[in-house]
């Protein structure tokens, strides 16, 4: 079994730069592409979708379906996605399976693009999708062998380059994918973000009555599903911006906070840290999923680490430690927290007290998951809205809505215990 293990952290720089599209043209036959690697290795194909040049993190992942999820997820932000199932764009593309307001991959790397789609849902081809949004993608190429080379050699910055593009000499490419921005470092929740604070409705997804709960979601590139997951079981959600302060969450009066996956380095997000440990201070429940994960972890006081070559699709394995059980699960990070595995250990934070690792990876042991022992907090590393993916981990919808049940019960009984206390001192 091969290790995730960790990049040198000395090469990691704080340069933040954006992952561009070059203007794209819609070309009537495929034009000459070439995915370019940094450290010079080359796959020759052709063009898919818009052409021009697209920069970012080459990365792969492992799901046979779900690429319009893929695709839209704003985890993906700035990395050059190459697709391991071999036949990609079958099934075409529709309205409602996109997770986000538009495409966030920053490029798009296929073995066989399907010719045409053939689904009973489909609205146009994902080609045509990719050439409206002008995302640079690229085709033919041998996808399981650029894969094979990232899990050896780590995942790097990469370039896409067709049409006119693909016409500089190979120097020429290389030192433009060398002068790209690299991952580590770089801040990118605020980028992919909702400007505008807004609120789903339970009502509005299948629910009676009035919502259970109200919680405030922090949008760090939040998928479509999240807060629908949450409104069918009776939650009100507030999404607020990754800028959110404490007193806009006060502002909404949540039962608990909720932060989101999301993409870039979780080193930058000393904004989110603080403002979670003022979410922490008040003990109010929050649960955090990847990016949320990451959050809570330095919030803790655990360091954060990049991996290898990360975790990408929906068939990641992963053991959750209280029941034994063992969950097929969607994820999509580069970074990971650095905690100790074995058993409960006091929060680096003093003041918040123990904490354990709850999940781990079966693949390669990276912390999956933490639970606070002493405040009423956890978070996965993965994506249990299941789009797209496996609904294994839709239990933790659940487990938050119990934690925010029993904060509550909580709350009614010590201001009931303090009613019945001021009572007796007036005896």
């Amino acid at each position: 079994m091969e290790s995730n293990d960790v990049t040198d952290p000395n090469q990691a720089t704080a340069v933040e730069a954006t992952a561009v599209t070059a203007p794209a043209v819609t070309a009537t036959a495929p034009a000459p592409a070439v995915l370019v690697l940094e450290d010079g290795r080359m796959f020759r194909g052709t063009s898919y979708g818009a052409t021009g040049t697209a920069l970012g993190e080459a990365v792969f992942a492992t799901g046979m379906t779900g690429y319009q999820e893929t695709i839209t997820d704003p985890s993906y932000a700035r990395q050059l996605v190459v697709q391991t199932a071999p036949h990609i764009g079958n099934t075409g593309v529709n309205k409602d399976d996109a997770e986000s307001r538009r495409i966030w991959v920053a490029g798009y790397v296929v073995r066989d693009a399907a010719r045409r789609p053939s689904n009973w849902r489909s609205e146009r081809s994902l080609d045509e999708e990719l050439v409206e949004q002008g995302i640079v993608g690229i085709q033919g190429v041998d996808t399981r062998a650029i894969t094979r080379h990232l899990r050896e050699h780590k995942t790097m910055r990469a370039g896409i380059f067709s049409g006119a593009a693909a016409r500089a000499t190979d120097r020429e490419l290389v030192d433009t994918v060398l002068a790209s921005a690299p991952m580590e470092g770089s801040r990118l929740a605020e980028e992919v973000s909702v400007g505008t604070a807004y609120t789903v409705e339970p009502k509005d997804f299948g629910w009676k009555g009035e919502p259970r709960f109200s919680i405030a979601a922090i949008d760090l590139g939040i998928k479509r599903m999240t807060p629908i997951r949450f409104a069918e079981r009776g939650v009100r959600v507030h999404v607020l911006p990754a800028t959110a302060t404490i007193e806009e969450i006060n502002a909404v009066n949540p039962d608990g906070v909720f932060m989101s996956n999301g993409p870039g380095d979780p080193a930058t997000a000393d904004t989110q840290v603080k403002l979670l440990r003022s979410v922490l201070d008040a003990k109010i429940p929050y649960f955090g999923i990847c990016f949320g994960n990451q959050i809570l972890g330095r919030a803790l006081g655990f360091g954060t680490y990049k991996l290898r070559y990360g975790h990408r699709g929906i068939n990641q394995p992963v053991l959750d430690r209280r029941t034994g059980k063992v969950e097929i699960t969607s994820q999509n990070h580069g970074f990971a927290v650095d905690a100790p595995l074995k058993g409960a250990t006091q929060a680096p934070e003093e003041r918040y007290g123990r904490v354990e690792v709850s999940h781990v990876s079966l693949n390669d042991d990276v912390v999956e998951g933490l639970a606070c022992l002493d405040i009423p907090a956890f978070s996965v590393q993965y994506h249990p809205e299941a789009a797209a993916g496996p609904h294994d981990a839709a239990y933790l919808f659940d487990r938050f809505i119990t934690l925010m049940a029993d904060a509550s019960s909580k709350t009614e009984t010590d201001a009931k215990t303090a009613t019945d206390s001021k009572t007796e001192d007036k005896k």
